[in-house]
């Protein structure tokens, strides 16, 4: 398979995958289904397997305790899961926001599928957003994934988009992320996850007022050090000999992004600040961390080793200004 993000569909400017099909704003979720190859169901069939035999067919028995589910459309197997496994459809991850986007302002932006159709999404922003110091722009999103072969619960995560670069970050309030896992062990219950989320506009202004408070925070060059060893290669603490720490690569690639050479990395925002530092990493994480393609890297910045250490620099970003 070429690609992990098998199909996708969007609208606005081509996401940095490069890959899906441009839709006119504000499309029904119907079109959406399609567009997105969101539009198949999963179905389930009880395990078989055919024990050997002195015939040459075998006998064929069964496993009651698991069921395989597979695509409506091609037929095609996607994992073997416990009898008590809650499935979530293609179409209930868009279907989430069909409130949101009739009655409280949202968009959706994009949707599609990894590997296969075992993990699919949709982002759509709220349209709430703000500026630091007036010119750098961040947006604010919500973000719906779930699997069907137990790679991932389904997860609802405000998640905000710094403009210049399109870097990702999970929104946390109070040091705490906003975002609402359901296991496939229970049931999803759309209304009641977004009375969990919150949704509000308090939470996003008070996440602005923690971002304005890192681009105000000016750091040194030793703090930016500190910060990046302790992030990227888990050490604190000077060392006699940099070269040797672990993930020096990724380390120095960082610092670069930092010093300039990151998207945004010049604007008086994040300049020599705790919002560069912070931004420095996720622009790695997002663009340019080392992954078999771009989709796997997606994949990991937002539900895999990288989505953790996004969260691990804010929290570090943050505690430069406790």
């Amino acid at each position: 398979m070429a690609h992990q993000i098998e199909q996708t569909a969007y609208v606005g400017d081509t996401p940095w995958h490069g890959l899906g099909h441009q839709l006119p704003p504000h499309q029904p979720l119907d079109v959406w289904r399609q567009q997105a190859g969101m539009d198949w169901h999963i179905e389930a069939s009880p395990v078989r397997f055919i024990a050997d035999s002195a015939s040459h067919l075998g006998s064929i028995h069964s496993f009651p305790e698991q069921k395989v589910l597979y695509r409506s459309d091609t037929q095609a197997p996607l994992s073997v899961v416990s009898q008590r496994y809650k499935v979530v459809q293609p179409e209930e991850v868009l279907a989430f926001y069909r409130d949101l986007t009739e009655y409280a302002g949202y968009e959706l932006e994009t949707a599609g599928m990894l590997k296969g159709g075992r993990k699919f999404w949709a982002l759509a922003r709220s349209g709430l957003g703000g500026a630091l110091k007036g010119q750098d722009q961040i947006n604010d999103y919500l973000l719906l994934a779930t699997s069907c072969d137990g790679s991932l619960a389904t997860v609802a995560t405000p998640t905000s988009v710094r403009v210049v670069c399109h870097n990702t970050l999970s929104i946390a309030v109070a040091g705490m992320s906003q975002g609402v896992k359901v296991p496939h062990s229970t049931e999803f219950r759309p209304q009641l996850v977004k009375q969990q989320l919150g949704l509000s506009v308090s939470q996003w202004d008070d996440f602005m007022v923690r971002m304005k408070t890192l681009a105000d925070r000016k750091v040194s060059q030793a703090e930016a050090q500190t910060y990046f060893q302790s992030v990227i290669c888990n050490t604190d603490g000077p060392l006699d000999d940099p070269s040797r720490l672990p993930n020096v690569r990724a380390l120095n690639r960082v610092q670069k992004l930092y010093q300039g050479e990151g998207r945004g990395s010049q604007l008086c925002t994040a300049q020599g600040t705790a919002w560069g530092l912070l931004n420095a990493v996720t622009e790695y994480v997002d663009h340019e961390k080392r992954a078999r393609s771009n989709d796997y890297r997606m994949d990991s910045a937002w539900f895999g080793q990288g989505a953790t250490l996004k969260d691990k620099a804010l929290e570090s970003a943050l505690a430069l200004v406790a």
